[in-house]
């Protein structure tokens, strides 16, 4: 089957599991444009790659643009529905709650891609400080990022509120997951995870929560059920998310960071209080009882929302963004391999 778009603009399906081959694709000229088999979201490319006006859109099934922030549901199990879903909606059992990932990195990248929180629909984006698009070093062994890397939508760290037992104020950001599957996922896709536990990184006075994860399409989920399962199958992957989260500013000439609870990863029931508590930060964020200040809380389907869009609205932000373009050239020193003393 051959389409046709009337733009260069690259539009792929995103699934609740494995990336698809793009052989199912096609080429036109200029860009090379994926198709695969659709799901639940469809990602729309704007920009040039590796340029600061590169952007992420997400899209629905159906072709409305949506915010992978705001509309996405946190809760798998409540995929179909519109409204903020409730605990009590998917409280099957506590150890069947399943939460939906948006990969902001696929494993393996350095480039610090990452929900525009403060842009309208909210794409996904590359960092930008100083001027300059932000990548991550490699800090000897490893290679960019170590896991895949994204968040979980529906969620909100409150810098305003003060966490009972880190003592420091959320980072104002979505919390932040590590999906530690075998397969590769790509920027965009949206992959269903099972909670096994959650870092406490303090990063510059802020929590800054790294949630532990596994994708439900891995061939390990099933047997993967806590932080213990994890190191007896896979010793030294917890010591190396540690190691990365403390050296990986370094070579960027910024102190080793610290943690809470002592680098201790807590267990997934500690976790899942975690992401419920963001959980309802992002309701008092969305529904304006809480002061968001530059978040942008457009959105177009959360009920009790004062921020809720049309249809045409969200159509409108993404096709105003530029059209896709050729991928600029990535800096060489991104390859640079960083050895730090121990």
């Amino acid at each position: 089957m051959r389409l046709l778009w009337g733009s260069c603009s690259r539009i792929s399906a995103l699934l609740f599991g494995p990336r698809r081959s793009p052989g199912n694709g096609f080429v036109s000229k200029g860009s090379l444009c994926y198709l695969r088999k659709m799901v639940h979201y469809l990602t729309e490319e704007r920009g040039r790659p590796n340029s600061a006006d590169y952007r992420i859109y997400f899209k629905t099934s159906d072709g409305k643009y949506i915010s992978p922030f705001h509309d996405i549901p946190l809760f798998a199990a409540a995929e179909q529905e519109n409204d903020i879903p409730s605990s009590k909606k998917v409280k099957m059992s506590e150890n069947e709650v399943l939460f939906n990932m948006v990969v902001e990195v696929p494993r393996w990248s350095n480039a610090k891609m990452e929900i525009a929180t403060k842009e309208p629909l909210n794409p996904i984006k590359q960092d930008v400080k100083k001027g300059k698009l932000r990548y991550v070093a490699n800090v000897f062994p490893h290679k960019g990022y170590i896991w895949n890397y994204g968040a979980l939508p529906q969620t909100w760290e409150d810098p305003c509120h003060t966490d009972k037992d880190t003592k420091c104020c959320g980072d104002n950001d979505p919390i932040d997951v590590c999906d530690i599957g075998s397969k590769v996922c790509s920027a965009g896709q949206v992959i269903q995870v099972k909670v096994l536990g959650v870092l406490a990184l303090i990063d510059e006075g802020e929590t800054d929560w790294k949630v532990i994860a596994i994708n439900m399409e891995d061939p390990d989920a099933s047997t993967l059920n806590s932080i213990e399962d994890i190191q007896k199958s896979r010793p030294g992957h917890l010591e190396a998310t540690v190691e990365w989260f403390k050296k990986y500013k370094v070579p960027d000439g910024k102190p080793e960071n610290r943690f809470a609870f002592n680098g201790q990863i807590r267990d997934k029931d500690f976790a899942i209080e975690v992401i419920k508590s963001t959980h309802e930060h992002w309701k008092g964020l969305v529904q304006k009882q809480t002061d968001g200040g530059e978040i942008n809380c457009t959105n177009l389907s959360v009920c009790e929302s004062p921020f809720r869009c049309t249809e045409n609205e969200a159509s409108d932000v993404a096709t105003s963004a530029p059209a896709c373009g050729e991928p600029a050239p990535i800096p060489s020193e991104v390859d640079k391999w960083h050895f730090l003393s121990k």
